[in-house]
């Protein structure tokens, strides 16, 4: 009986190993991976198979340094504003237009109504995409907040919402309004302070940001 709890115990690991490498996010594949590895090393261990429980344990390490490295590296954000009918602005929705709609169903590009828009730049890499339009004098309504697999770990969303804070009371806006289109959206609102009002939509009160 013993025995079988421990083959499970394998089982699990390789499933959670295995999902890791369908992690198209960075972030995602090495906590996962971290998972998946420190599970692997403690059935070694249980089985009495040293090289499987030296192995991932040297495989934890690897993912606990380059995690450490992820989230205390200093990154240059910019923001470079586009035109509406920027061609390079076109191709780039185009070719993330699937990914896009996992997260804003139904999206589609308006340039008369996204008439704030930029690419957010990560060491002058392009990270991700906003788009918005002004409502009420006050309020930005964001139409989309796009960010590439590779960099989702919040570090853009707390870019935007928080950096630019200063930025956006300057222009006279006082509250972000977003819908929450999808779940995964929705979270990620909420992650970066975004308070669920009504009608699934998300307001974050710009004067209320420290």
């Amino acid at each position: 009986m013993e025995a079988h709890y421990l083959q499970w115990i394998g089982y699990a690991a390789s499933a959670i190993i295995a999902l890791s490498m369908t992690m198209n996010s960075i972030v995602k594949f090495r906590w996962i991976n971290l998972f998946g590895a420190s599970t692997f090393a403690v059935y070694g261990l249980l089985i009495h198979a040293i090289p499987v429980a030296l192995l991932n344990g040297f495989i934890v390490s690897v993912d606990i340094f380059y995690l450490i490295r992820i989230y205390s590296k200093k990154e240059l954000f910019e923001i470079l504003e586009i035109r509406s009918d920027n061609r390079y602005l076109i191709r780039f929705l185009e070719f993330h237009k699937k990914d896009i709609q996992k997260f804003f169903p139904g999206f589609t590009y308006k340039p008369e109504l996204n008439t704030i828009s930029f690419f957010i730049l990560r060491n002058t890499n392009i990270a991700g995409i906003f788009l918005a339009h002004p409502e009420n004098n006050d309020a930005l309504v964001v139409g989309l907040d796009y960010v590439v697999p590779e960099y989702r770990d919040y570090k853009n969303g707390k870019f935007v919402y928080y950096n630019l804070k200063d930025e956006f009371l300057k222009s006279g806006y006082r509250k972000i309004i977003s819908k929450g289109q999808s779940p995964k959206h929705a979270r990620y609102l909420k992650k970066i302070g975004f308070v669920n009002t009504e009608n699934d939509l998300y307001i974050k009160t710009l004067t209320e940001i420290e």
